[in-house]
């Protein structure tokens, strides 16, 4: 196989590669423009022209935004954290006590979490619906960054050591670079399931979407619970677009 054959190959499959980084969010704009021109074509009721508006709307999605980085935000900060403690040779036997926390909160229900968290502290809004879905999210963050750390070769540990690097200088110029693949896809699915279990953040007042959902089903009225539906999906693909992004460009040089 000749140079020039195999930079025609490095170049198409480099080409398909971003194609398909970008079909992703292209579907999630044409889903949400569609579905929300379909609504404002309707012949709404005035009880619909409430919550279908676009001042309305655009309310609903940025809380919902801010749930998500609320939730990642804590996640990112508990987390990885968490996995440098119980990685570190003197730690690594409270390894299985926070994963097993961790899996607590993945194998309950979110519903049953937010409920639980909102019986226990008798109040509601923003932070009571963002503490619970942070702990069931948590699970894929601490998981992968402790996978990553511990796949990073102890030789390559072992030389920077040798070159007279500390511990600390070691985990922050070699360790954590080499575990941000693993890191950013933990935190890819905690992004996702940040957006999804957020639609369920109106039972305690933290607003969002799902305040759309279960306004058109309490009130049978499927134009808004379409809406909320489907403006969800889409916020759910475009965060997992940009976690792709992250992954893709964020790497190691060498490992992208």
């Amino acid at each position: 196989m000749t140079a020039a054959s195999t930079a025609s190959k490095e170049t198409n499959a480099g080409a398909a590669s971003n194609l398909q980084l970008w079909i992703q969010p292209t579907l999630a704009i044409l889903m949400a423009a569609g579905v929300l021109g379909w609504a404002f074509s309707q012949d709404l009721t005035a009880t619909q022209k409430a919550t279908i508006n676009p001042s309305y709307i655009a309310q609903l999605v940025g809380e919902h935004l801010a749930l998500t980085v609320a939730i990642t935000v804590i996640v990112v900060v508990v987390s990885v954290p968490l996995a440098i403690l119980v990685t570190r040779r003197r730690f690594r036997w409270l390894a299985p006590f926070f994963i097993g926390i961790a899996n607590i909160g993945q194998a309950a229900p979110a519903i049953g979490l937010l409920v639980l968290f909102f019986l226990w502290t008798a109040t509601t809004g923003f932070w009571i619906g963002v503490l619970p879905i942070a702990f069931y999210s948590l699970l894929p963050v601490l998981r992968n960054s402790m996978l990553g750390l511990q796949e990073v070769d102890p030789a390559t540990i072992d030389a920077a050591k040798g070159q007279g690097m500390s511990e600390p200088r070691v985990l922050a110029q070699v360790e954590l670079p080499l575990a941000v693949p693993f890191i950013l896809s933990g935190l890819r699915t905690s992004l996702v399931l940040a957006v999804g279990t957020a639609t369920l953040c109106f039972l305690v007042d933290a607003g969002g979407l799902g305040i759309l959902i279960d306004t058109g089903y309490k009130l049978r009225d499927n134009v808004t619970l379409i809406v909320g539906a489907v403006l969800a999906v889409a916020l759910a693909l475009m965060v997992d677009w940009l976690g792709a992004l992250a992954e893709r460009y964020l790497g190691p040089k060498g490992l992208r």
